[in-house]
């Protein structure tokens, strides 16, 4: 469930072929709570600025379009910003960027690539011959540019899901300016356009799946206000070619109170269809999963928090995010179930250890090739990969021998042999691709990403901080090696911790150039809330224990402090949507530590968070605001409600876009209103377009970080 709601709610689930011909309707997954509910209409309800929760209501687009106006000149006129914005568009848009290119069953190899001539991108592409040559030769299947001009429409790729095994027949996701609902369009790839009366689906946040050539299954707003508290489709239909929406036939039916439904077609790697569930997301951590059949759903005996990963030699892969004591298995383990044996018997079937992490690893990534599965583990926050192979004995495992003391992503797979696309990173290397044969473990570097920047004056060191608590907290440290140690280094402190992600070192080329290379220091904390040493370590923070995550970044910041690589003159943080939340506790609870404080795309009105944007989705992560006494603790650490006057807060730099549906603006906008009425000079930009990325194309993403690094350098370098 984790990884599917983190992928925008993309499915996951199993099935037969065919379907029940009535609906099933979800009954409550988990005990109501007891505790009297505040009216919604009640919280915030004295909010002077809840009309700016109108994401594009005219008052609100003036107040925004008018911050822009008083602060962009005070960054854009700073003599460093054209430099820096030139320096980063050009690392942006360099032709010699390495193209990450996924395997198709066409035989071709797939890219997605935007730079200054194709500025909303061309999906395209090529062979792995000419992939291996320094200057790959590349067929165009959609150039994202010239539609958006031919249908005067502000168009933004969003990806393509391709019907297995050919992957010719294609759903492209477009977007208006970036947000999460999209419209949905059928492609064919052979002829290299849109299917003349194809499959359409109109904008919406949807969650949809080819079942066969002529079938999808789709979730949707069927009936208008058809959609769950969080603003998510819990209606999930078959639609058959052809077919109007109102005649697709409906399959299974959740609640308004889930966070979502969707389909998830379970194939074998030769595209054939062994099973397909329906999946219910009771909340943004747990879900029931069902399996289609004539005789109706079945929902299968998994815990409500795991997560389908992956179908390989007859097995499907789960991982568990809490213990399973009657099948004595563990939070974090990686476990199989035999496919046939499940659909058989789903209650008397067995499952199967795959993988039990120890408590410094956590599984980060699982893939499958034909007939082997990939585990990208991580180890004290080091990536490493293992292929493992299914027999009568069980699984085995063999580690592919990667470049040690880096990150490792596992890339695209093949569904034809055992090849995949491997990553390789770490904060002073430039990522190399890798591509291996999970059965041979050969490995070949077929690509390499030039150097951005100068990462000769740099070290990259890791120490632990003691949180409040005494759990020791792991952090990265990017330094000069010239560093003086007596707190006078400009730094720049990261953090997200939340929703079980993990920070993980990752080479970026304008954060080198923009900030290292002038002398910067980087740090990346790996606070409680995120996934780097698995599920436990999430759990630690969630809705009570919140204040563990703060405490975690605070321990990170003195521990900078008290070992004098920097001083609260030159410490700065930056952090995004739940980061962004972070930011606004920090400065809120501790803002003596910090000079600047860059807040992306934020949360920061968490007593009416529920109700803005998708908020209502990731109440199993903060607690719900409207049971008094989880809004007891939410209050606590609250940034909009805790803004005070006469604090030390330094002026701070918040940022968001219009477009973003998910957590939506109005968090971006009201933290700057209420700063600005108690009298705190801020600064604020709100990109017109650009989802939840703050940024719908590279022009707009370098110009974003150029008025962070101008920022930063103002406050920190100056």
């Amino acid at each position: 469930m984790r990884s599917l709601l983190l992928a925008l709610l993309a499915s996951t689930s199993l099935m037969t072929s065919t379907f029940s011909t009535t609906a099933q309707a979800a009954e409550p997954a988990v005990p109501a709570d007891t505790e009297a509910r505040t009216p919604l209409a009640d919280l915030g309800k004295d909010d002077p600025y809840k009309w700016m929760e109108e994401i594009e209501g005219a008052r609100a687009l003036d107040w925004a379009k008018a911050q822009n106006a008083r602060s962009l000149p005070v960054l854009q006129g700073d003599g460093r910003y054209a430099e820096l914005q030139a320096l980063a568009l050009a690392i942006l848009n360099a032709k010699d960027r390495v193209p990450g290119v996924s395997f198709a069953g066409d035989g071709s190899l797939r890219n997605f690539w935007q730079d200054a001539d194709h500025v909303r991108g061309l999906w395209r592409a090529t062979t792995l011959d000419s992939y291996r040559t320094a200057t790959p030769q590349w067929e165009t299947l959609l150039d994202i540019d010239a539609l958006a001009k031919a249908e005067n429409a502000n168009w933004v790729f969003k990806g393509a899901q391709c019907l297995p095994p050919e992957d010719t027949r294609c759903l492209v996701t477009l977007s208006d300016g970036g947000k999460d609902a999209v419209t949905i369009r059928e492609f064919d790839t052979v002829t290299r356009s849109f299917v003349l009366g194809g499959f359409v689906l109109p904008e919406g946040k949807q969650n949809v799946e080819w079942l066969d050539r002529d079938t999808l299954l789709v979730a949707r707003e069927w009936e208008p206000g058809q959609v769950t508290k969080s603003s998510y489709p819990y209606v999930l239909k078959a639609l058959k070619r052809g077919q109007a929406l109102a005649e697709a036939k409906e399959l299974y039916r959740g609640t308004v109170d889930d966070v979502s439904v969707g389909p998830n077609v379970v194939r074998d790697s030769d595209g054939v269809v062994q099973a397909v569930l329906a999946y219910r997301g009771v909340s943004f951590f747990e879900n029931e999963t069902y399996l289609l059949t004539d005789g109706g759903p079945t929902r299968l005996p998994f815990p409500l928090k795991s997560s389908i990963q992956a179908y390989v030699a007859g097995q499907l892969v789960l991982s568990l995010e809490q213990d399973w004591a009657e099948r004595g298995f563990k939070t974090g383990d990686l476990v199989s179930f035999d496919l046939a044996a499940l659909k058989a018997d789903p209650a008397k079937a067995a499952a199967t250890l795959v993988l039990r992490p120890t408590a410094r690893q956590s599984v980060e990534q699982v893939a499958s090739t034909r007939t082997r599965l990939i585990v990208g583990l991580l180890d004290n926050v080091t990536g490493a990969a293992h292929a493992y192979s299914h027999g009568p004995g069980g699984w085995t495992s063999r580690k592919l021998a990667l470049p040690a003391n880096s990150t490792i992503g596992l890339g695209s797979t093949s569904e034809t042999d055992e090849r995949l696309f491997v990553t390789v990173t770490g904060y002073l290397t430039p990522s190399t691709y890798w591509l291996a044969d999970a059965a041979s473990l050969k490995l070949e570097q077929v690509k390499a990403s030039p150097a951005r920047f100068d990462a000769s004056t740099h070290v990259v060191e890791q120490f632990e901080a003691t949180s409040r608590d005494g759990v020791k907290i792991p952090y990265f440290v990017v330094r000069p090696k010239a560093v003086k140690y007596d707190g006078s280094a400009p730094t720049l402190l990261y953090a997200y911790g939340g929703f079980q992600v993990s920070m993980t070192p990752a080479y970026s080329g304008v954060m080198g150039k923009l900030w290292l290379e002038r002398g910067g220091t980087y740090v990346v904390a790996n606070i409680r809330g995120g996934g780097e040493f698995g599920p436990r370590w999430h759990e630690a923070a969630l809705k009570e224990n919140r204040q563990k995550a703060y405490d975690d970044f605070f321990a990170v910041s003195q521990d900078l402090i008290d070992r004098k690589i920097t001083s609260p003159r030159r410490l700065g943080i930056m952090g995004g949507s739940n980061g962004g939340l972070l930011m606004g506790v920090a400065l809120t609870q501790r803002p003596e530590l910090y000079n600047a404080v860059v807040v992306q795309v934020p949360l920061f009105d968490m007593i009416r968070y529920s109700q803005i944007g998708a908020g209502a989705s990731w109440v199993g992560e903060y607690g719900d605001p409207a049971i008094p006494a989880q809004r007891a603790v939410i209050a606590k650490y609250d940034p909009y409600s805790n803004l005070k006057a006469g604090r030390p807060y330094p002026e701070v730099f918040i940022e968001t876009s219009t477009k973003d549906d998910r957590v939506h603006p109005a968090h971006a906008r009201k933290a700057a209103a209420r700063l600005e009425d108690l009298g705190y000079p801020v600064l604020y930009y709100e990109n017109i377009d650009g989802g939840h990325a703050a940024s719908a194309n590279l022009a707009e993403t370098a110009r974003r970080q150029a008025l962070e690094y101008v920022y930063l350098s103002k406050k920190l370098m100056d």
